[in-house]
């Protein structure tokens, strides 16, 4: 394979013939099946990468239940502490490689991929080791009404579930393998990471620096694969404890009925149809480039864009035209160019999704007043696209496109936009912008999202919970929240 890239340990990785990581090995899948990951930039092979089956699940799931009732179980909350921290540090010292191999398995933009994508892996890494030292009970001194006289010593203890799935998407896979694994490993779990087998190669890189980072075999084991082959076998496996998948709401349906055999527990991060709001007293340039943003921001591939874009009737037409200018401007290329904006959609399959739904739209009666159309040449691109003239019913403005695609539509009062925000099955976030703080705040309460962004958009930081309403998920990452995700309480009573 020629070379890709100048960073020497980049063409190495790429160069080795894919394998999977288990009890810190680095082995072949037991059929010997391989599959090719491609350059999104230009549709060519990036690299080949093992196809695990589920007897290789088999394999990941013993090795990391041995772990956890062996060595990992022995260390202590700092000693923990101190693993994830290290992680953290090798995130960081390989940042430059890590951004270039986002970008060649993704497409983002490079420079993105290294202040967003690895800046904030690093960063919950290092937020969730702080935990490792905090996950604490309570103590109680119980007296009964069918005991007269008895007095209890009780107190609660907060444990690790055990072996838990890490099924992540592709659209962040570094920071989704961040996401789940440090909370994960914080409170005490081993874990099987099954990545997305359009992007399988953040976290093989990242296994390498685990091992690196001392973590102990079978602590973490990284199944590349796909989903029917890999991620269901792991989802139904019947000695893993729990389950966490982010992607699809379709897929996540399928995740709980896989899981029901052993009633596994389950948290969803799943699908978003975002309303982003702007009043007519909002800052019109800020909401304007701010808007721009929410959907465009990593090609539009981001759960929580703001796909949905309701602007109050006095200024629809400078909002409309305000963004869709910025969408014309936006030089989408090769996501290792420095002035690069917006790269290629992740694949070929993506690519022809987006399509689809814009042409769909435009049929529907919707009309393109920027983008609208695929960019000819090698690889996935697509235009930054601005539709109006939609109408609630439409496909296009119900479903989930998961590309750089905003719909418009103007409203006249808060009582309405609230009905048009909420009348959607998804409910992961939102946005409004207005000077009126009072406005927002109540604004912000009716809305039926995991989180609203006032003024702002896509701000997340590994202190604060992210999940979703309705059928945008189960459950909360980030924050302390996560920590109920990854432990269970026991109750422990004895009389005194």
């Amino acid at each position: 394979m020629p070379e890709i890239s100048t960073n020497k340990r980049i063409n190495d990785f790429l160069a080795t013939e894919g394998k999977l990581l288990i009890n810190n090995e680095w082995r072949a899948a037991l059929s010997g099946k391989t599959f090719v990951t491609p350059n999104p930039a230009t549709g060519q092979t990036l690299a080949t990468v093992a196809d695990a089956q589920a007897e290789d699940v088999d394999l990941a799931v013993a090795a990391a239940r041995k772990a956890y009732q062996g060595e990992w179980s022995t260390l202590t909350p700092s000693q923990r502490s101190r693993v994830l921290w290290r992680v953290a540090d090798l995130i960081e010292e390989h940042a430059d490689a890590l951004a270039e191999l986002e970008s060649l398995d993704n497409g983002k933009p490079k420079l993105q991929a290294q202040f967003v994508d690895v800046a904030v892996s690093a960063d919950v890494f290092r937020y969730m080791a702080g935990w490792c030292t905090k996950l604490e009970g309570n103590t109680l001194t119980l007296s009964t009404p069918y005991a007269p006289g008895a007095m209890f010593h009780a107190y609660t203890l907060r444990e690790p579930l055990g072996v838990v799935g890490l099924i992540i998407p592709w659209n962040f896979p570094l920071m989704m393998c961040a996401w789940k694994l440090a909370p994960a490993l914080a409170c005490g779990n081993t874990a099987v990471l099954k990545p997305a087998e359009q992007t399988p190669l953040a976290a093989l890189y990242l296994g390498e620096l685990l091992v690196e980072a001392g973590l102990p075999a079978g602590v973490v084991n990284i199944l590349t694969g796909h989903g029917e082959t890999a991620g269901a076998p792991l989802a139904a496996h019947d000695d893993v404890d729990k389950i966490s998948f982010t992607g699809s709401t379709e897929v996540g349906k399928l995740i709980v009925n896989a899981a029901r055999g052993n009633l596994k527990k389950v948290t969803l991060e799943l699908g978003g149809k975002a309303p982003n709001i702007i009043f007519a007293d909002a800052d019109v340039p800020a909401a304007i480039e701010g808007a721009a943003n929410a959907i465009f921001f990593n090609q539009g591939q981001v759960c929580c864009a703001g796909s949905r874009l309701y602007v109050e009737a006095p200024i629809y037409d400078e909002v409309i035209a305000g963004v869709s200018a910025i969408a014309g401007a936006i030089k989408v290329g090769d996501g290792r160019e420095a002035d690069t904006v917006m790269g290629p959609l992740v694949s070929a399959e993506q690519l022809a999704r987006v399509s689809g739904f814009v042409s769909g739209g435009i049929a529907d009666g919707a009309t393109a007043s920027a983008g609208g159309e695929r960019i000819a040449g090698g690889g996935f691109f697509y235009q930054p696209t601005v539709l109006t003239s939609t109408r609630p019913d439409m496909e296009v403005v119900r479903e989930e496109i998961f590309g750089p695609v905003v719909v418009a539509d103007r409203f006249e009062s808060v009582a309405d936009i609230v009905g048009t925000a909420n009348d959607s099955i998804y409910g992961l976030s939102a946005g409004l912008w207005t000077k009126d703080v009072s406005k927002a705040h109540r604004v912000a309460k009716q809305l039926q999202a995991g989180t609203v962004w006032i003024n702002c958009f896509n701000v997340l930081d590994a202190s604060l919970p992210f999940g979703g309403y309705k059928q945008s998920g189960w459950g909360r990452e980030f924050g302390h929240e996560v920590l109920d995700a990854y432990t269970q309480t026991k109750s422990v009573v004895a009389m005194i």
